[in-house]
């Protein structure tokens, strides 16, 4: 794939992350106005003709608890965002790892960054054999590239060094960034999806209106599940590519493809990461960490966030 170059790559996921941050807060009031529509609905049912007090008028309902939804949203992001670092090292096991500890890493890492003009990133290592590694960040405060012990150790330079440019690519291109906010909206969708599903529990006990109370969390559910679903297709539609796109642009930049089509083998041979379990946090990854990859087919496939591997190294072998 024919790399499109670094100015065109930020453009584009600049607007993704402007059509992320305008889509999803959309599709969350969508949800609840159709929540709000038959709650209200319901509660009219009680008074003839349309002789039912305002406070149960769906848009005045929706109009007076927009406000606060969108508040809520706005709190969970900010601290989603400022406290996504401290997220993933949790989820994955990451700690930092020390230039005295792999001065091989670090030289290879400053000098890709050196040949490119970028800030070096934070880089961190997660004790496990598996192969596998990821960046993160959202600015070049907090930029970061992961390697798992078991890529550093059997990976000749030239193969370390295609991915270490594969990873830093995804930096360049802003991809990190787009991912982040694309986790924490997904992650808000998946919680509300999981607040309707538990509720139906509890629908009913001493309460006389249990049947229309259980229809409206029927409707809950469905909403919730239909708008969780189009979350994961909005941020399926905008993250396959980008491993392409880091593909081509470590190819560019090492002038080695062949290398990082020869570790991506090797990764391919295993890449589960035991200690990663949150799906959200697996599609970071340079090959998904997660059970599923090794399924010839599944339903986590038909939607993965990566592209086969074994087109991706097809797609490097053209270079050569």
């Amino acid at each position: 794939m024919k790399y499109i170059g670094l100015h065109q790559q930020i453009q584009r996921n600049n607007f993704n992350s402007l059509l992320l941050l305008i889509a999803f807060p959309v599709l969350l009031l969508t949800i609840f106005y159709i929540i709000i529509y038959f709650v209200a609905r319901d509660n009219a049912s009680e008074y003839p003709g349309e002789n039912y007090p305002i406070s149960i008028d769906h848009n005045g309902m929706f109009l007076s608890a927009a406000p606060f939804i969108l508040a809520a949203v706005g709190i969970w992001f900010l601290i989603a965002w400022a406290g996504h670092a401290a997220f993933i090292r949790l989820a994955t096991g990451a700690k930092p790892l020390e230039r005295k500890e792999n001065k091989r890493v670090y030289n290879l890492v400053e000098n890709l960054c050196i040949s490119r003009g970028m800030k070096m990133p934070m880089v961190n290592i997660i004790e496990d054999d598996s192969l596998n590694a990821f960046a993160s960040g959202i600015n070049e405060k907090s930029y970061s590239i992961t390697l798992s012990r078991g890529i550093i150790n059997k990976l000749n330079d030239e193969e370390l060094e295609g991915v270490i440019a594969h990873e830093l690519s995804h930096i360049r291109n802003r991809d990190v960034r787009v991912l982040i906010i694309s986790i924490i909206f997904v992650g808000i969708f998946a919680f509300l999806a999981e607040v309707a599903f538990r509720s139906i529990r509890f629908v009913g006990r001493g309460n006389k209106k249990g049947k229309g109370s259980g229809a409206i969390i029927l409707i809950a559910i469905v909403v919730t599940a239909a708008a969780y679903f189009i979350s994961i297709l909005l941020r399926f539609g905008i993250s396959r590519k980008r491993e392409y796109l880091a593909d081509a642009g470590a190819a560019e930049m090492t002038k080695k493809p062949y290398a990082l089509a020869s570790a991506l083998r090797k990764i391919s041979s295993d890449p589960y990461i035991e200690a990663v379990e949150n799906r959200d946090v697996a599609q970071l990854f340079i090959n998904n960490p997660t059970p599923s990859t090794h399924k010839s087919a599944s339903w986590d496939n038909l939607f993965a966030t990566h592209p086969p591997i074994e087109k991706r190294i097809e797609l490097l072998e053209q270079f050569v």
